[in-house]
This record gives structure tokens, sequence and C-alpha cells, in this order.
């Protein structure tokens, strides 16, 4: 997608975005939606493309660092609730309660216990977000090894994103067949008719927003709502099923 085209859509789609708001506001309705990948896939860029033009007062970017000591005290999903949505907001998870079957899981920031427990309750968790009405959405952005790859080295060289390297990052290559397997656990154990996973083919980034939010736009109502400009493409953005590897849509 060359970068005039990529401009234009994503100014209709922002605009449809809007429109959504605009819903969410009037409407009391409570928006949640997270983001999990690997370092490097592109969840700053699909979020800050989302919110860009939304209203500040009504939208909210959750980003989490590292639990405080109360925290690891605490019940594990406790230091989330405080961030849910109320009613009229949206809120955008950049990384979320998933970190405990991910990064945590991967680099050996939780126990075996820890990690099992999460498993156990985060269906109930997340079935009662959905029962109490909100719009729950959780997206996967994929990419390849060889494309984080060329993301992390250009973050190096970049004076402008070495803020987003951290010791973590360093070792994603390194652990690139570890977080593989807790990828492929939290699909296989967290995909819920409730609250399946939506996987984000990633590795070109214009077009995975592109198709990201037209995909988000696509699933929920809204006034005056373009259904032509909500085309998304299939081979890049997909609900979660076994398929997904067979069809290449999953990096090994």
């Amino acid at each position: 997608m060359d970068k005039k085209e990529y401009k234009k859509e994503l100014y209709y789609l922002q605009i449809e975005l809007v429109k959504f708001q605009r819903e969410v506001i009037e409407n009391d309705l409570k928006v949640c939606t997270i983001f999990e990948g690997r370092d490097a896939a592109g969840k700053d860029g699909t979020i800050k493309r989302f919110v860009e033009h939304l209203s500040p007062r009504e939208t909210r970017v959750v980003a989490l660092g590292k639990p405080s000591d109360i925290d690891k005290k605490s019940w594990y999903f406790q230091r989330y609730v405080p961030h849910l949505p109320h009613g009229g907001e949206m809120v955008f998870f950049n990384r979320s309660w998933y970190n405990r079957a991910g990064v945590e899981k991967v680099m050996g920031f939780c126990t075996k216990e820890e990690y099992e427990r999460f498993m156990q309750e985060v269906p109930n968790f997340e079935h009662l977000l959905v029962h109490d009405g909100m719009i729950f959405t959780k997206y996967y952005l994929d990419i390849t090894k060889e494309e984080q790859k060329r993301r992390l080295e250009e973050r190096k060289k970049d004076p402008l994103k070495q803020w987003k390297l951290s010791p973590i990052d360093m070792q994603a290559q390194k652990l690139w067949k570890e977080y593989s397997l807790a990828r492929d656990e939290i699909f296989a154990r967290t995909h819920f008719a409730f609250a399946p996973w939506y996987v984000v083919k990633a590795d070109d980034k214009k077009v995975a927003r592109i198709n990201c939010i037209k995909h988000f736009l696509s699933k929920v109502n809204y006034k005056k709502k373009d259904e032509k400009l909500l085309v998304y493409d299939p081979n890049i953005v997909c609900e979660f099923d076994k398929a997904c590897y067979e069809k290449g849509l999953i990096a090994p």
C-alpha cells in the first residue's frame, strides 16, 4: 500500500471511528480493546491510528509498567480492573493481563502455579466483562522472525525510537521459539466464543493498521455506518482457528 492510498483510506476510517465514538458517548457504552503481540509487532502504531482523532476525554490508552510490590501481593487482575472503561468510554490496552501468559511466562517472572491460576481464572474474568455488556475485543499482532529482527535493528539506529528498547526486547529473537509456544498456548486456552482472539498479520504495518480498524468497525453498530468502506482482508485479519497455521497467517 503506497503512502497516498494509505493516508486517504486511514482518513475515512478515522471518520468512521469518530462516528462510532459518538454512539459510545450517547449510549454510555463501554468499549475495551486489547492488543497483544511480540516486541515490535506494531501495537503502538496501530493504537495511535485508532485514537488519533478520538475525544481525549472519553478515550484512554493503558500501558502498565512493572507491577509494584503491592500489585504482586494482590489478586493478579486487580491492577487492571481500575483501568477498565466506564460508560461512554473507549479504552485500548497496549498489552494487558495476558502479560502473565506471555512475557512473564517466557522470562520466568511468574511461577508455574501463578501461570496456571491465570489460565483458570481468565475465562471467568472475561466472561464477566462481556456479561456486563462491554464491547470487548482481543487482537494479536503477529510478525515473522525476520521482520522483528529488522524492526529491532531499526530501533537501535533511530534516536527517536530508542526509548522503545528494553532488556526484554533484546531477548526477543533469542527466545523466539519460547514466545511462539506461549502464544500458541494462549490461543489454545483463551480463545472463547464470547471473547475470541483475532489474529492480525502485521509484517506490513500500513496494511495491518487499515485492516485492523476495518475489522473492528465492521463488528460494531453505529449510525451512518459506511459498510462498503469496512470490507477487510481475511488474509490479514481473521478469527483464530487452527487453519490459520496452515494458511501461513501465524508465523512459526
